[in-house]
C-alpha cells in the first residue's frame, strides 16, 4: 500500500529549493523596495490574453508574466514587483495603497484571481497558488501559509 500511496500522491515539493527561491525573492524585493523587509512576500502572476482572427484561425495567447508581491498589514499596500522564474532580476515595484485605489476584489470565475483597479482605465489581476511546477513560467515555491496570511489580508483590507 506504501507504494501505491506514494506513485498516486503526485509531485512532491523540493523544499530547498523553495527556501532557496523565497530568500531570492526577499533579496530583490528588499533591493527596490524602501524598508523592504517589513513586508511580507507572495509569488503571484499575472496573464495578458492576447486573442487573434485570421479569418479561419481564431485563438489566443496568454503571456505570464511573473511578480513578487508584497504587502504590508499596517500601511494597507500591497507592492507588485515584476521578475522572471529563475529570479535572474526584478523591474521597478508598483505601489497599490488601500487609500489611493478605485477599488479592489477578488475573482473566482475564470481562475482565482485578487484584481486591484488603481483608477478607471486599468487593473492588476494577481493569480496567486500554493505551488505551481512548471519552473519554465512560473517561479518555483511553496507558499501555502503565505497564501492563506495574503487571502486574508487582501478580503479584510482591500476588498471591503
Amino acid at each position: 500500500m506504501g507504494f501505491f500511496s506514494k506513485l498516486f500522491k503526485g509531485p512532491e515539493i523540493d523544499l530547498e529549493k523553495s527556501a532557496a527561491n523565497a530568500a531570492r525573492m526577499r533579496e530583490l524585493f528588499d533591493a527596490v523596495v524602501p524598508e523592504g523587509s517589513k513586508y511580507r512576500l507572495i509569488f503571484g502572476y499575472t496573464e495578458d490574453v492576447s486573442r487573434f482572427n485570421y479569418g479561419f484561425v481564431h485563438g489566443s495567447k496568454t503571456k505570464i508574466g511573473n511578480l513578487i508581491v508584497g504587502w504590508d498589514e499596517a500601511g494597507e499596500t500591497i507592492v507588485a514587483v515584476p521578475t522572471v522564474p529563475d529570479l535572474s532580476g526584478c523591474g521597478e515595484p508598483t505601489f497599490y495603497r488601500r487609500s489611493e485605489i478605485l477599488k479592489a476584489s477578488r475573482n473566482k470565475y475564470p481562475t482565482d484571481a485578487f484584481v486591484i483597479y488603481p483608477d478607471k482605465k486599468g487593473y492588476l489581476a494577481i493569480n496567486a497558488y500554493d505551488w505551481l511546477e512548471d519552473e519554465s513560467l512560473y517561479v518555483y515555491v511553496e507558499q501555502e501559509k503565505e497564501l492563506a496570511a495574503f487571502t486574508d489580508f487582501f478580503q479584510n483590507h482591500f476588498a471591503k
